[in-house]
């Protein structure tokens, strides 16, 4: 029987003692003259003792054609069986469609956890949330500067108004019969994460938006793991992939991942 998602993360976070996620998100144009899969494997053989997860994004695959496809499923197979994969396609769409793409990532590329869009509503992520040993992060308070555009659209109802990314917080709470979901929470904008944090106290994040895009890591480090008991893991991608672009790449990722790492130690022991 597969172990849980919770149970798995909180295994491998102890193991390692990390938070720290590498986004395995690759450009052709800045790796140093060799196949992708190559560069995968010896970033994951780098660093796979300083994190507690790999988080790969589908549209960097995608844009390689069927060889990105091929790339994508071997570099899930190389990651070790103790971490946690998510494969970050946010996926969303109406209730048939979104039963193809669990199927997808979770029974052919056997991923640990997904994140999928809450725009078309419930039935768009039950059937994610059919795969209950799976995890299901729902996008909720992004890290990107276009976010605001629809996240911070007050909504009204009978008790009062409130922003569209609190709303999606509610119903995620609601939704985790399974204790399955997390949220994705950007570390650019820590007053919405402590806003999150209260509706949703016992939910993980996951936290991008660190190291190139210049989030706030000790405010996420605090309202993300420090208050309730979601906890959160932090990821960062360009950061520790490109360290360096030259040939001691793999051994520069290692020194990011491990100074990140520690520095979330640090903050963790200061609070």
């Amino acid at each position: 029987m597969k172990l849980s998602f919770r149970k798995k993360l909180a295994q491998v976070i102890k193991k390692n003692q990390s938070l720290v996620c590498v986004g395995l998100d690759p450009d052709p144009s800045r790796i140093p003259g060799i196949d992708i899969l190559e560069f995968n494997k010896n970033i994951i053989d780098a660093t796979v003792d300083l994190v507690c997860a790999y988080k790969i994004n589908f549209a960097f695959y995608e844009a390689l054609g069927e060889r990105g496809v091929e790339i994508l499923k071997r570099t899930v197979e190389f990651v070790p069986d103790a971490v946690i994969t998510i494969g970050d396609a946010k996926r969303g769409d109406i209730g048939n469609t979104s039963k193809a793409y669990a199927k997808n990532i979770f029974d052919y590329f056997n991923f640990d956890a997904t994140t999928v869009s809450p725009y078309l509503g419930y039935d768009s992520i039950e059937p994610f949330l059919q795969y209950a040993e799976r995890g299901i992060f729902i996008l909720c308070r992004t890290s990107n500067a276009g976010a605001q555009d629809f996240q911070s659209l007050q909504c009204s109802s009978c008790s009062g108004s409130q922003p569209l990314f609190h709303v999606v917080a509610r119903k995620a709470k609601e939704w985790n019969k399974s204790n399955n979901i997390g949220l994705v929470v950007g570390a650019t904008y820590p007053e919405e994460m402590k806003q999150v944090r209260d509706i949703c106290p016992d939910i993980p994040f996951l936290v991008p938006g660190i190291g190139a895009q210049g989030g706030d890591l000790a405010l996420s480090v605090h309202w993300g793991v420090n208050t309730g008991t979601g906890g959160a893991i932090f990821n960062s991608s360009r950061q520790i992939l490109y360290a360096s672009t030259g040939e001691d790449y793999a051994v520069e990722a290692r020194k990011s991942a491990e100074k990140l790492r520690g520095e979330i130690q640090v903050l963790q022991e200061k609070n």
